[in-house]
């Protein structure tokens, strides 16, 4: 939503001072100029962004648009979820997570928690670790040497996700240049014509640079920061899991293994101590 207003504010500031100062907005209108700039930047973004990490950067702008995914009330969900596993584990020990984890789109104990069940890639950061748990694998210090490697590759890919993006927009006022000199090129082969169609060649041959600048700067590189921003802020669902899963395997009992993920938040999103104690309460016992 803030990206939307944003755009709408440096549309309003400069068109409107644009046309406030007696500019003639027909005069803006250069659709072929648009079509060297776009179609040349859209071409060198693909050509510099294998498939993988260009499909994550489309993302981007989506993620910009939309902001973080998760609210308040998801951590608090996502901290409810880890105390009725930590709960479990603690009274019928580590095998009796091994049903859950296998099939946990069947389980009664996830199925509780619909927004965690909804993230595929936390379902599955959480299951391959408690898995790893029930085999034995019980040191927290090489446990978290992994989840440190996991979540390393996770940042690597929004990384070159986000520098792809960043390159995106940083293209935009060379190639605004491009359509300008291309526009004066066309203006030099039409130097016989009467001044007032010379001025109109010339002044496209200037709303290219004009609409490059303005498209870098005004909106692609601030969406590209908008996004790293937003994959930042939502890195912290894996390390809440993390925070807690370490704390478990630490042995400390449920409540305070979910204290442990819930001041790893940021917090804006953090909930209350009661706010946590409250809801863990209502959770249904598997």
């Amino acid at each position: 939503m803030l990206t939307i207003i944003g755009s709408i504010v440096v549309i309003g500031s400069v068109i409107g001072g644009y046309v406030a100062g007696g500019g003639h907005l027909s005069v803006l209108w250069m659709p072929f100029e648009f079509v060297i700039i776009f179609g040349a930047g859209i071409g060198a973004f693909v050509i510099s962004s294998p498939k993988p990490v260009l499909k994550q950067a489309m993302g981007g702008f989506k993620a910009a648009i939309k902001g973080p995914q998760f609210t308040k009330d998801d951590y608090l969900e996502l901290l409810s979820m880890m105390y009725s596993v930590f709960k479990l584990a603690k009274s019928k020990g580590m095998l009796a997570l091994e049903q859950h984890i296998e099939k946990p789109e069947e389980s009664k104990l996830f199925t509780q928690f619909p927004k965690f069940m909804a993230d595929h890639h936390a379902m599955d950061f959480l299951c391959d670790y408690l898995r790893l748990m029930t085999l034995g694998s019980e040191n927290p210090h090489e446990m978290e040497s992994l989840m440190d490697m996991e979540l390393e590759v996770h940042h690597q890919e929004t990384h070159l996700a986000g520098h792809s993006l960043a390159a995106f927009g940083e293209s935009f006022p060379a190639l605004g240049i491009v359509a300008a000199v291309l526009g004066v090129i066309h203006t030099m082969g039409s130097i016989s014509e009467p001044p007032e169609v010379l001025g109109h060649l010339i002044g496209g041959a200037l709303v290219g640079t004009f609409s490059g600048i303005l498209v870098s700067y005004g909106f692609v590189s601030p969406m590209a920061a908008a996004a790293k921003a937003t994959w930042e802020h939502e890195s912290k669902y894996l390390l809440c899991m993390k925070a807690g899963m370490l704390a478990h395997l630490q042995g400390y009992a449920p409540a305070v293994s979910v204290e442990f993920a819930r001041k790893s938040l940021m917090s804006n999103v953090r909930p209350s101590f009661y706010e946590v104690e409250e809801a863990t309460s209502k959770v249904q016992s598997v």
